[in-house]
């Protein structure tokens, strides 16, 4: 470390981060939603098949 007294050169030019971050974040929510809805749909209709399958039509 020096002890003598330099000015230090500052750069006052950075970057600001944007807030554009939190849009991706939202279509994710939204597909991985979607997906787990689609997958909800495909079991209950699986579910229904196979009561259906099983259901007693002889009475």
């Amino acid at each position: 470390m020096s002890t003598d007294k330099e000015a230090m050169d500052v750069e006052d030019d950075f970057a600001v981060a944007e807030p554009d971050d939190t849009e991706p974040v939202v279509e994710v929510a939204k597909t991985n939603l979607s997906k787990r809805r689609t997958i909800d749909n495909l079991l209950e209709e699986r579910r229904l098949q196979k009561q259906l399958a099983d259901y007693d039509f002889d009475l």
